[in-house]
Parts: C-alpha cells; sequence; structure tokens
C-alpha cells in the first residue's frame, strides 16, 4: 500500500487514503484502498476527467477502482462516472433517481459553467446513476481491516449529500461540498440551508475534512463554516 501518491498529483492522507484537486473547478477527489477494494469517492466533471482519475488509480494500486461513492449530484463530481464500468456505485437516497431523469439539467448546468459543449453532451448522454442508495448509514468493507463509513448526512448543501469517514488516526472525511476551503459555500437551487449546519456534524475533534473544493481542514475550520452557515441562512 506504501505507493507514490505525489509522483501522481495526489496528495496522501494515510490510512490508504489520497485525494487530488481536478483542474477547472478545483473539485476533490478522494480514493481509499483496502487490501481488496478501492473506493473512489467522486469521479469529476467529464467522461475525461474520469478516465484520468481511473488511470491514475491504476497506476497507484496496480488493480482498478471496485467501489463508487457519489457526494452529491452536481455536475463537476459525477460526471465521470462512466469511465468507471465494473464499478459498484453508491449515492445518497434520492441520487439514483435525481440523476436518471436530470440529465438536461445537469447538462445545461455544465454549460452555464463553461464546459465545452462536447464534452458535457458525451457524459450526460453516457450518465451513471447510482445502483446503490444510502439512506442512514452503509459499511463498506475493503479488506485488510478497513471499513469505510458511507452516510446520508444530507440535505445541505444539496438535496443528497453523501459523505465518508475513513477510520485511523485520523479519522478522514470526505466531506464533498458541505465544506469549501477555497472559497464561500455555494448555495444552489437544490440547497436546503435550513439543514446544512446540522449536516455538519461529522468526523470528531482531531479529524481530517476533506472539502468538496479547497485544502485539507480540521475540526475548527468545519465549526467556524457551521457558525457562518447559520448565520447566513437565519439557523438557529
Amino acid at each position: 500500500m506504501d505507493v507514490a501518491w505525489e509522483d501522481f498529483g495526489w496528495e496522501r492522507l494515510g490510512n490508504g487514503t489520497g485525494r487530488r484537486r481536478l483542474p477547472g473547478w478545483d473539485a476533490t477527489a478522494a480514493l481509499v484502498a483496502g487490501a481488496d477494494g478501492a473506493l473512489l469517492y467522486d469521479t469529476g466533471s467529464s467522461l475525461r476527467e474520469g478516465a484520468e482519475l481511473r488511470a491514475q488509480a491504476e497506476g497507484l494500486l496496480g488493480r482498478r477502482v471496485t467501489h463508487i461513492a457519489l457526494s452529491h449530484p452536481h455536475f463537476d463530481h459525477v460526471l465521470g462516472t462512466a469511465a468507471f464500468a465494473g464499478a459498484e456505485v453508491y449515492g445518497a437516497v434520492g441520487t439514483a433517481d435525481l440523476l436518471s431523469r436530470g440529465a438536461a439539467e445537469l447538462r445545461a448546468d455544465a454549460l452555464r459553467h463553461g464546459m465545452d459543449e462536447h464534452d458535457a453532451t458525451s457524459a450526460t448522454d453516457a450518465l451513471v446513476a447510482p445502483a446503490h442508495q444510502v439512506s442512514g448509514e452503509w459499511t463498506l468493507d475493503l479488506g485488510g481491516g478497513l471499513q469505510v463509513l458511507l452516510a446520508d448526512v444530507g440535505p445541505g448543501h444539496s438535496r443528497h449529500d453523501l459523505a465518508v469517514l475513513v477510520p485511523g488516526s485520523p479519522v478522514v472525511v470526505l466531506c464533498g461540498d458541505l465544506v469549501e476551503e477555497s472559497g464561500e459555500p455555494q448555495a444552489g437551487p437544490d440547497a436546503v440551508p435550513s439543514r446544512w449546519p446540522a449536516a455538519l456534524e461529522l468526523g470528531g475533534e482531531d479529524a481530517l475534512y476533506v472539502p468538496g473544493h479547497g485544502a485539507v481542514v480540521d475540526a475548527a475550520f468545519v465549526r467556524a463554516q457551521r457558525v457562518r452557515l447559520a448565520a447566513r441562512f437565519g439557523v438557529s
């Protein structure tokens, strides 16, 4: 498991976990590798980006990605999923239905944000909806004693937010866009502001938090962002 993550442009976080900040929208993709399975958290904004992530993961591990968890159904986090044929795909409950009927909306959103039209069309034409919907919590055994927890913690940033907790010292929490470091959290039309602050009750005081955009942060940063969100949205 001692692979040179940095040689592939990834930041190593410990306990078989690393992440990469993708170009364009600075979205994060994270990889969690056990002895038998490998989980990718988010797949990028296009088939091209997904294929690059797949090649990097296989180069790092010498084997394929077996599981995918989608943090939330926004274009910059899900449109690369079709590049991972054969992987088991997980999302918060409701994600599958939204992606099954929302390809046109995702394409329009990608185009509004400046994505190349061919990339947007090819990715949404091949859109993959999760076969496994997480309601509450779901434990995945990746082998070698590594069990990761998938938690349906939304709604918040979207109506379908899925976090992943990777045990270890420290615990690593993959947050998606519930937490953003490189700018103020973005609240689109599908955000549920009244529930967002409560969705940040994750991890613990010593955990590392991996935002959907930006640098890895600590519990103090997450607490401060939770307070700002509550003030911004008038949540007591």
